[in-house]
């Protein structure tokens, strides 16, 4: 008889040549564990996503309650259904009043391309500028903005008008003109590895879309709900997107993410031609439920409130010679070490002695800190010596 290990290898599609190959048995709060019962404290959220946790109590019995009342009814945007309401209204009120229409969606890949949609309609033009190294997904719209040539050049051509500029540089706004129907951005870049941009960049930006009617789409799927020590990114610079994306830390680890604009900007998806963006699955009224719960714990249990202290006591307890830098906001974190080979041994090493550590799609020489945003001090403490270790073994090995 075959083994999972060799199941999953035989049947399930992969993604790279060398898989982390944990077989998790259970997850609860900070920890995976696998079938020994040996525990993983997880330092990366499922890549941003378990915000409060995995497995909350008040999201897993929001995930049952719906579960009893009803499952998929139809496509979405056609019948009135009780948890996207809620999600929906929830999420309007602790965002800025241009942001009241949530169009929900099944992934943040999805939500790039709803957005681009969205912004080419209304604005009737065709071009759209991204940022070199950024990343907003994998599907073929959202691949055409990823500013990394070596992901998409085997898949081109890809969508036409698209155009690049450097991430917090002022002199690059200039190309934002009369023909761009939107900017999409990352508010702070996270697969370039946390580069968190100046505020006067964030607001010349804003000032340079107004300029031009150009629609300032900031993409949140990663730095969204509580992760940087504001609900969302965007608040640190005082600046309002024109759409923004929502996805990861949304669902409280159920799939789903979202579109948000005004009524006045969303509006043109209902017709010439109607159905302007279509999803069976969108808003599923599970996913729904949990992520409503999701925000509601966030919000109630103020997790946001202690992410700036949590950010410093991981920094404090980080010093290590081979430590470059440690970028970015929050508990959204990157620790620069030198090279590729030192980054997959040191995270190699911290899996083994229970910390789960990555890296970041176009900074391989850099490590992701985005754990849930409960680890407590002394996980902090307990992470930051693991890796202190692992670096001093990777030294003299």
């Amino acid at each position: 008889m075959l083994s999972p290990r060799q199941l999953f290898l035989l049947n399930t599609a992969q993604t790279s040549p060398s898989p982390r190959l944990l077989e998790i048995e259970r997850a609860e709060g900070m920890y995976l564990y696998d079938f020994k019962g040996k525990s993983y404290m997880d330092l990366v959220s499922g890549f941003a996503v378990s915000n409060t946790g995995h497995r909350h109590p008040k999201v897993i019995q929001a995930i049952k309650d719906q579960a009893d009342k009803y499952l998929h009814l139809t496509v979405y945007g056609e019948y009135i259904q009780s948890p996207q309401i809620k999600f929906a209204s929830k999420l309007a009120s602790i965002l800025p009043t241009t942001l009241s229409s949530v169009y929900f969606v099944n992934s943040g890949a999805e939500a790039t391309e709803g957005a681009m949609k969205l912004a080419k309609r209304y604005t009737g033009r065709a071009e759209i500028i991204a940022c070199k190294n950024s990343y907003h997904g994998s599907t073929q719209g959202a691949l055409s903005v990823m500013g990394n040539e070596a992901y998409k050049q085997a898949y081109r051509p890809l969508l036409p008008g698209i155009r690049f500029i450097e991430f917090n540089n002022l002199i690059d706004l200039e190309s934002i003109n009369t023909d761009t129907a939107a900017v999409i951005m990352e508010t702070i870049q996270g697969e370039a590895g946390v580069i968190v941009p100046d505020i006067n960049y964030m607001q010349s930006l804003r000032k340079r879309c107004d300029e031009t009617g150009t629609l300032l789409i900031l993409d949140e799927i990663q730095s969204g709900f509580g992760r940087t020590g504001k609900l969302f990114a965007f608040e640190h610079f005082d600046i309002k997107p024109d759409i923004l994306l929502l996805a990861k830390g949304m669902g409280g680890g159920m799939p789903i993410g979202a579109f948000v604009s005004s009524n006045e900007i969303m509006s043109v998806l209902k017709e010439n031609p109607i159905l302007g963006h279509i999803t069976t699955f969108g808003g599923h009224p599970v996913s729904c439920a949990a992520g409503l719960a999701n925000l509601e714990v966030i919000l109630e249990e103020k997790l946001f409130e202690d992410v700036a202290r949590k950010e410093s006591l991981f920094k404090k307890h980080l010093q290590h010679s081979e430590i470059k830098e440690i970028r970015g906001k929050g508990l959204m974190l990157s620790i620069q070490l030198t090279s590729f080979k030192q980054v997959e041994n040191v995270s190699r090493k911290c899996v083994e002695n229970g910390i789960i550590i990555d890296w970041f799609l176009h900074c391989d020489t850099a490590m992701r800190i985005a754990p849930p945003l409960i680890i407590t001090d002394n996980e902090i403490i307990k992470a930051c010596e693991t890796i202190i270790e692992a670096i001093e073994a990777y030294q003299l090995y």
